[in-house]
């Protein structure tokens, strides 16, 4: 039986620790994935684990994943609480290198592009959906909240594994405008229906900053704008809920054409 670490400075604990706290340099660069659903998900995306962390009394979660105990390291309850970021763990965790994300073509591709998103919650949902209506990449402004904050992971379901989530300044998606991809500002009033707006084709959704919403600037370079009809009192709506909605009608859309 493989031997179970007691100390809570052995180095790779630390280094779980580290990447749990979102020191990505401490941690070598390395993301922390906790449970087996998420385990499983980064598994069956075909991203390669480094180091599998087992709680000692739940080994038997490496066998149902497909692990064997040789290929983890087996850590003691104390430890393992003392280093992962939830009360309630399931007993096992892994660090791994996020995946090296590409650029897809712009042309014909649906692109979903987050300002300013805060709520990892938020951020984690809106990738959740990219994947399900066929989003080609996420593509986040400075300010959005990291992707890889356990809440963003836990919100995506392992979505965030397979859905390009990438980095872009305004040069760059300016650049992309150039290229043929059109820009939709979503935005609490006077845009137009998710029916009468074209989705189709080479374009980016832009979803703004939960209370402020999209900034002036990036609202000077839509080339259109949509708004979700709200008969209630409600004035707008949450914005992974806006999101969600609107790529779905632009997956009808694209699905029609």
């Amino acid at each position: 039986m493989t031997a179970v670490v007691t100390s809570k400075t052995n180095p790779r604990v630390k280094q779980l620790r580290a990447a749990f706290e979102g020191r990505r340099k401490v941690a070598g660069g390395q993301i922390a994935i906790e449970g087996p659903h998420l385990i499983a998900e980064a598994l069956r995306s075909g991203m390669e684990l480094e180091t599998i962390f087992v709680r000692e009394d739940a080994r038997e979660l490496l066998s149902e994943l497909g692990l064997t105990e040789e290929s983890a390291v087996v850590v003691s309850r104390e430890v393992f609480t003392s280093a992962v970021a939830t009360e309630t763990s399931q007993g096992i965790a892994a660090l791994a290198y996020p995946p090296k994300e590409k650029m897809p073509a712009v042309a014909g591709g649906l692109f979903l592009l987050l300002e300013r998103i805060q709520d990892p919650g938020n951020l984690g949902t809106l990738v959740r959906s990219a994947e399900a209506f066929g989003v080609a990449a996420v593509l986040c402004l400075p300010g959005t909240a990291d992707v890889w904050n356990q809440k963003a992971l836990r919100a995506s379901a392992g979505s965030v594994f397979r859905v390009p989530v990438i980095a872009v300044e305004t040069d760059r998606l300016i650049a992309m405008q150039g290229a043929g991809m059109r820009l939709i500002a979503a935005v609490a009033r006077e845009g137009g229906t998710p029916e009468a707006v074209d989705l189709r084709g080479g374009c980016a959704l832009m979803i703004g900053n939960e209370g402020a919403g999209l900034s002036v600037e990036l609202l000077a370079l839509s080339d259109e704008r949509v708004t979700i009809p709200c008969p209630g009192p409600v004035e707008s709506l949450n914005a992974a809920v806006a999101g969600s909605l609107l790529l779905y009608a632009a997956s009808v859309q694209r699905r029609q054409s």
